[in-house]
């Protein structure tokens, strides 16, 4: 008696995985900063809060005028931080009001950066007291950050070529898979906080480095 045939699905037989091999490539780029971040402003003191707050804002004022004058354009001077304290003496552990500290912080930006002293020293000659921080970027890090991405793919393979070399076999032309790592340390900036001189400044921004890093696997060809 011949029943109906049965099929049966041939077991697929079991792919063995191919050798690959593992680097991590890195790469350093540096580049000349051309945007700077300043920021400074003025600080004063007295026992009238307005005016305490009138001398600031008269201060604050012809500072922003000056550095129009720079042709500084307007839009790249904005207020970073506005600040109100009360002051205390504390005589034999008795809390004694002394006055208002009202502080104003403008943060400036540059994309000359060789004019960056200058813009500090404008400043001061027209009432600032504070310089907080001076920082140097980059306005178009993304190029920087690509190339220093493509050299560390390029540190990958020739690392994978060495080990490769080292055992007798090649590897393949493109690699099977590739990630990003976050490098170690990115742009260093620049930051000082001091009390400004009458004297020319003279800042300088040195360069700034990008780093890149990436782990590639390379399948192992006999």
């Amino acid at each position: 008696m011949y029943g109906n045939p049965s099929y049966y699905a041939a077991s697929p037989i079991p792919h063995r995985s191919l050798p690959t091999i593992d680097v991590i490539g890195e790469a350093t780029t540096a580049a000349a900063p051309d945007r700077a971040l300043i920021i400074l402003g003025a600080m004063t003191e007295g026992t009238m809060l307005q005016t305490v707050q009138s001398e600031n804002a008269q201060i604050s004022t012809d500072i922003i005028h000056s550095l129009e004058q720079l042709n500084i354009p307007r839009d790249q001077i904005q207020t970073n931080d506005y600040r109100i304290e009360m002051q205390y003496d504390f005589p034999d552990g008795q809390q004694i009001f002394k006055g208002y500290k009202v502080t104003h912080l403008l943060q400036i930006t540059v994309d000359q950066v060789d004019q960056t002293g200058i813009v500090v020293d404008t400043a001061v000659s027209h009432g600032a007291n504070i310089v907080s921080s001076i920082q140097f970027s980059l306005q178009h890090k993304e190029q920087h950050e690509n190339q220093a991405l493509s050299l560390a793919v390029q540190n990958a393979r020739l690392k994978a070529v060495a080990i490769a070399n080292t055992l007798g076999v090649s590897i393949a032309p493109v690699p099977s898979k590739v990630q990003e790592l976050s490098p170690s340390s990115g742009p260093v900036p620049l930051q000082r906080a001091f009390a400004a001189e009458a004297a020319v400044t003279p800042i300088e921004p040195g360069q700034l480095t990008i780093n890149a890093a990436v782990r590639v696997w390379y399948l192992l060809i006999q």
